[in-house]
């Protein structure tokens, strides 16, 4: 309200941002006056259902979050700002998009948790959408006019009614992060039966919190049995639906993943919770390992964040390529696809050792279809190149170095991952293969952990 009490008195004229967050029913009028200026404009968790026509005033516009509103359908008056990058109508009640609602400048929309049951045509014309959220709808199919959507990266499409995943996915020559989990096409529980224990919550002590996402807080705790303690993590789910998916089926991934020396290694599933709720017990990550990388952001959409003094020696691009390489192909080999394979979602220690996590976007797949399962798997390569190239660009590494062939070798594999066209990308076991046998070639051995130093 305060916020709102400024704007009504002038006091916000020239403001490029403004939020306002105060049980709103109308689109107060005096945001208009910011027309010459406003460029991101928050208005979540307000009970809005309508955009004024004069809402095209706002030429400058780039962002738009609408989130947690009351809007059934997207205003057409958004097509006119020309301007616009990122739209969030998240937890709407959206039935119906129009088909011109939007304007071709879309890179980033968000669409999670509404009650969309089809999209129209016009959809196939955003040829700038990078990211496009649409979890938790009632989506049944997706047109065909998709197709060519050349510059979608990220998709999400769990939590639908889709039967079937529209084969031209798999032409689109940059989509590297996909989720589908939640929908009738899966089947995960007739081939994927957790076998890990129930852990009850009366052998459990919760300490401070390690860190929250979307889907849960994750604690650092005490597990005491009558045999042993030992220290874990302990996630707790919100049991909401995220703009990955649902919770239960990160937990069914995380389940099903099994052990790998590289993964974030769960321990069991969480049982007898006082409020009922969901949560995973981990093994404990000592505090030496760092997130790798920071999520996108406003600019880079699709690509994660690096802090500016973010470097890495080639010893250590190896030895976390390798290690991150062999989890995906062992998920791969039981019919998981992580979907969100970023260095966000890295933990890595200073020599390099790397245990890749989050789950919440995984989907099953049945590894017996080899075309499906081998599509998917290359779909995925895609975002381990992007990876790599990200790493490759803060490689200390000078050019007149002896190892200078070995980073030449390196962005050759970068550009085989991003090829256009999927099946002309290595597999990950390939991938793996020809990591190792450069770490060879550099150091003489085979064992990456071998190496401590350039």
């Amino acid at each position: 309200m305060e916020t709102l009490n400024l704007l009504r008195s002038f006091q916000l004229a020239g403001s490029k941002q403004l939020k306002i967050s105060c049980s709103l029913t109308e689109f107060p009028s005096e945001i208009l006056a910011l027309a010459d200026s406003l460029e991101i404009l928050d208005l979540s968790n307000n009970h809005l259902r309508a955009l004024p026509d004069e809402f095209e005033r706002l030429k400058h516009l780039k962002i738009v979050f609408l989130t947690n509103n009351d809007f059934e359908e997207i205003p057409e008056v958004l097509s006119q700002c020309l301007g616009l990058k990122m739209v969030s109508f998240k937890s709407n009640q959206v039935a119906t998009v129009g088909e011109h609602a939007l304007p071709p400048s879309i890179r980033w929309l968000i669409l999670t948790n509404n009650k969309i049951e089809k999209l129209p045509t016009s959809f196939g014309s955003l040829s700038h959408l990078q990211k496009l959220m649409l979890a938790g709808n009632r989506l049944q199919s997706l047109p065909e006019e998709m197709a060519s959507c050349e510059n979608l990266e990220l998709i999400r499409l769990s939590a639908n009614q889709l039967q079937q995943l529209p084969p031209w996915l798999f032409t689109l020559p940059r989509l590297s992060w996909l989720a589908y989990a939640g929908n009738p096409l899966c089947n995960a529980d007739a081939t994927h039966k957790p076998v890990l224990p129930d852990i009850d919550w009366a052998e459990l002590r919760l300490g401070e919190i390690l860190g929250q996402g979307a889907s849960g807080v994750i604690y650092q705790g005490l597990w005491t049995t009558k045999l042993a303690q030992q220290e874990v993590a302990i996630k707790i789910f919100k049991g909401e639906i995220t703009s990955d998916g649902l919770p239960t089926d990160e937990m069914a991934a995380s389940l099903a993943a099994g052990c790998h020396g590289n993964l974030v290694n769960v321990l069991g599933k969480l049982s007898n919770e006082p409020e009922e709720k969901q949560g995973l017990v981990f093994s404990f990550i000592p505090p030496d390992y760092k997130n790798l990388g920071q999520p996108p952001d406003f600019d880079t959409c699709t690509r994660d964040t690096y802090s500016a003094n973010a470097s890495f020696s080639l010893p250590v691009i190896l030895r976390l390529t390798i290690g991150i390489a062999s989890a995906a192909a062992h998920l791969h080999a039981e019919g998981i696809m992580h979907g969100d394979l970023y260095a966000h979602n890295i933990l890595v220690d200073e020599t390099g050792h790397s245990l890749l996590g989050d789950f919440g976007a995984a989907s099953f797949y049945d590894p017996s279809d080899v075309v499906m399962g081998q599509a998917l798997e290359r779909l995925e390569v895609r975002a381990f190149g992007c990876l790599l190239e990200d790493m490759l660009d803060r490689c200390t590494l000078q050019e007149e170095s002896e190892h200078s062939k070995a980073v030449e070798s390196l962005r050759c594999l970068q550009q085989d991952c991003l090829k256009q066209v999927l099946l002309q990308r290595p597999r990950f076991t390939e991938i793996c293969e020809r990591l190792t046998s450069l770490f060879r070639q550099v150091y003489g051995t085979a064992k990456p952990f071998d190496i401590q130093g350039e």
